[in-house]
């Protein structure tokens, strides 16, 4: 039992509020983009190689009075789980990383991940000591639970494993964020200037 890919991430961008957002490379930039079109309040980062929660805990600790939300695949996250090390050493108050986990490597044709049947992301999330976790397989359960997941997490960290079905056909041929990189970065950063008054670029003429 999965969550529609594209269900899930409507229903995330129909309860955005202010939360800045760091998309890891592939599906999830072009899902969000194509249900959001947002280019200023989303870091759509590229070639992001498991690194896109580590990005956006930087953007948390740095700016503590934003919201930050990361989404990252478990193709992504396989490469490098020993992010929640870090991620729970921190344990940001302002941060939630979101694992998209429909158990292949979207970006690469869709192939199975190892061990794709049996992967443990909540016991994975649990061996390194985090402790506010959710889980969720049905568009109802996410729906039901959204607000304990995502808001108030004034205690610390959180961990949302999202099971989701992998892109249909036609989420294939959808486009990827049409900007390069200093254009995302620059437009990124450029809000948190102007929202949160936070210094981001220095030496700029």
């Amino acid at each position: 039992m999965a969550i529609p890919y594209r269900a899930a991430f409507q229903f995330l961008a129909n309860q955005w509020a202010d939360e800045l957002v760091v998309t890891s490379a592939g599906n999830s930039s072009q899902m969000w983009w194509d249900v959001t079109r947002d280019a200023d309040r989303v870091f759509y980062l590229d070639a992001s190689m498991s690194l896109s929660t580590l990005l956006a805990s930087g953007v948390a600790y740095g700016v503590p009075q934003a919201k930050v939300w990361a989404f990252m695949g478990d193709g992504a996250f396989a490469m490098n789980p020993g992010m929640l090390m870090v991620e729970r050493d921190l344990n940001l108050p302002n941060f939630t990383h979101v694992l998209l986990s429909n158990r292949v490597y979207g970006g690469t044709s869709d192939l199975d991940l190892p061990n794709k049947p049996i992967n443990d992301y909540v016991g994975m999330a649990k061996s390194m000591g985090l402790e506010r976790i959710w889980s969720f397989e049905t568009l109802s359960q996410l729906e039901g639970d959204f607000d304990a997941a995502f808001r108030g997490n004034a205690e610390g960290h959180r961990f949302v494993v999202l099971e989701l079905d992998p892109f249909t056909p036609d989420d294939h041929a959808i486009e990827e964020p049409p900007m390069d990189g200093p254009e995302i970065k620059f437009r990124f950063g450029r809000y948190i200037e102007k929202v949160y008054g936070a210094r981001v670029f220095t030496g700029q003429f």
